[in-house]
């Protein structure tokens, strides 16, 4: 038997080119990754790693999906509100 192929309803690409990662890029994804498994939102939201966006001089860049919001010097504490603004403003079940 074969899983369903889930999409989720938004999307956080988070750049872990060298730069980025550097900066923090890493740690801020496993960060959002663990505020939606918190929030029983898994399916729903998906972080994806993504590599080199060619932004390296605004390292650690960031991207919200489907709102097209894009972040870079991200601090954690910016990539939290941002967590607020674009996926949980419009979740009505958080």
């Amino acid at each position: 038997m074969s899983k369903e192929f889930e999409v989720p309803d938004k999307v956080i690409y988070v750049c872990t080119g060298s730069k980025c990662k550097k900066k923090g890029g890493k740690d801020i994804g496993k960060m959002l990754r663990n505020m939606i498994k918190d929030m029983g939102l898994k399916g729903k939201v998906e972080v994806v790693k993504t590599e080199c966006t060619d932004r390296c001089d605004f390292a650690p860049v960031m991207s919200f999906q489907p709102d097209n919001v894009w972040l870079h010097h991200t601090t954690e504490e910016q990539a939290k509100q941002a967590f607020k603004d674009h996926i949980l403003k419009s979740d009505d079940q958080v």
